[in-house]
């Protein structure tokens, strides 16, 4: 293995001096290989590449449009309530050379109008397909069984980048009584059409351009980012992979893109050990849910946590005179006041606590969410806690 890295190295040093233009080089191709060679060594505790980081300029992007659903039984929008959807549909209609006479009052109980979105995936090409999904933006109650009419797709600097078209999948339903009684199910004012826009105009991702890359982590670590340069010089030689911040990492790369390709699918399938994340204490105080990450420690403390009970009952009891005393029957109030307190045990914690030892101390004492929570924020106060707090 350490006679490939030396041969790796004094290939890519050649490659990087003789190679120009767009014309094939052998060099590369020996590179590739002996990459997959080092690929197919297995590493203890690490990630792939393409698990922990992103090429840039690689990415989907939002496309959004405005359209009419047509064909709904009766459930589309209340054409009082929701002008736009005359206008549009008026519109329609005037690019068909139909002219609705003005004061019409139009009643389309089967036409909704709605608002579609996609997600533009990178490289992809005109004449592929894309799945979009359609939400209802008035007032109608359902779009099941709706066909939704050419609609196109524009991205943010407002050119079309597909069109979509096609019956919808509603996944949901409602029904309703005479009397009022209604029942719903899941969301029927939404839906999908898969594969229902085609794509028409690709968009640039620059990966072709320039003679090297840049690989984004997925969670911006400084550690992680040391770790992956030295994996990638420690292959192709020193300068090859410098660290730009703790976020992206610069790479070397060829400038023919069907050798480009083959590069990446190498690089994006190394093993490379992930740095571990900072200490962190999660605390969702809807939910109760608390999640406590490996790193957490505890600093020597003690900790004890209980609840004190009142319960108040009334009891009322009725007063009646004698026969010949010649007062009124009244009831008189007997309130009985209670209090309990648990008496739960004192536990501590010592020197560099775990997260095994922080969850066996808490069990044993039966605290529950709501008590945990009040003594992770007890212990962060304290100074004890030796992790970031959040709670969200």
């Amino acid at each position: 293995m350490r006679a490939q890295t030396v041969n790796c190295r004094q290939q890519f040093a050649t490659s990087r001096r003789g190679y120009r233009g767009r014309r094939l080089s052998t060099d590369w191709l020996m590179l590739i290989m002996l990459l997959v060679l080092a690929v197919l060594s297995p590493s203890l505790h690490a990630e792939r590449l393409k698990d922990i980081a992103s090429i840039q300029g690689v990415r989907s992007n939002q496309l959004i449009g405005y359209g009419l659903v047509v064909g709904l039984s009766g459930s589309g929008d209340q054409t009082t309530q929701t002008p736009f959807t005359v206008q549009t549909f008026n519109n329609m209609m005037a690019q068909f050379g139909i002219r609705v006479p003005q004061g019409t009052n139009i009643q389309l109980k089967n036409v909704a109008a709605v608002a579609i979105h996609a997600d533009l995936p990178a490289f992809a090409k005109p004449g592929q397909t894309i799945d979009v999904t359609i939400s209802s933006i008035g007032n109608a109650k359902s779009l099941r069984g709706g066909s939704l009419l050419m609609t196109p797709l524009k991205g943010i600097d407002g050119n079309i980048y597909a069109v979509a078209q096609g019956n919808l999948v509603v996944g949901g339903f409602d029904a309703e009584g005479r009397d009022g009684s209604k029942i719903t199910v899941n969301v029927p004012s939404a839906g999908r059409i898969p594969g229902g826009a085609t794509v028409e105009r690709p968009v640039p991702s620059g990966f072709d351009q320039g003679n090297t890359l840049t690989l984004n982590l997925n969670r911006s670590d400084f550690t992680t980012a040391k770790h992956i340069v030295d994996k990638i010089n420690e292959l192709l030689g020193p300068g090859v992979a410098s660290a730009v911040d703790g976020g992206s990492v610069r790479v070397t790369a060829p400038l023919d893109p069907s050798q480009r390709v083959d590069y990446i699918s190498i690089l994006e399938n190394l093993e490379v050990e992930a740095g571990q994340a900072v200490a962190k204490v999660i605390i969702n105080s809807r939910t109760g849910t608390i999640v406590i990450g490996q790193n957490v420690k505890v600093s020597p403390a003690a900790v004890t946590h209980g609840s004190l009970t009142v319960s108040i009952s009334e009891d009322p009891i009725v007063s009646q005179p004698n026969a010949l005393a010649g007062g009124d029957t009244v009831v008189v109030p007997n309130s009985k006041v209670k209090a309990e307190q648990e008496m739960k045990p004192m536990f501590k914690f010592g020197p560099g606590t775990t997260l095994d030892e922080i969850v066996r101390a808490v069990n044993q004492v039966g605290a529950a969410p709501g008590d945990l929570m009040a003594i992770l924020e007890a212990l962060k106060q304290a100074g004890a806690l030796q992790a970031d707090l959040i709670v969200i």
